[in-house]
């Protein structure tokens, strides 16, 4: 899925929220579902990676991945799982 088929699920998502067709539950639901098939199916240079805490972020290597999972989580040594779409 590319960013502008992901965005355009997410405005439809709010749009179905605002004219009632939606309730906020729900909208969580597809905007949440949006960006996990986003990260995972991310076409271009980047793999979505996994650590143990169950933290995801996109990266380019392996390495690049522990050390964003270390930057955000603050964890010494995390351990990282490439997702494959």
């Amino acid at each position: 899925m590319d960013r502008i088929a992901a965005l355009r699920q997410i405005e439809t998502a709010l749009t179905d929220l605002e004219s009632g067709e939606a309730d906020l539950e729900e909208c969580e639901r597809r905007v949440r579902a949006t960006v996990r098939t986003f990260a995972t199916e991310f076409d271009g240079e980047l793999a979505a990676y996994r650590s143990e805490t169950g933290t995801v972020v996109l990266a380019d290597s392996e390495r690049a991945a522990r050390e964003r999972v270390r930057e955000l989580t603050g964890a010494d040594a995390p351990t990282v799982e490439r997702l494959d779409g």
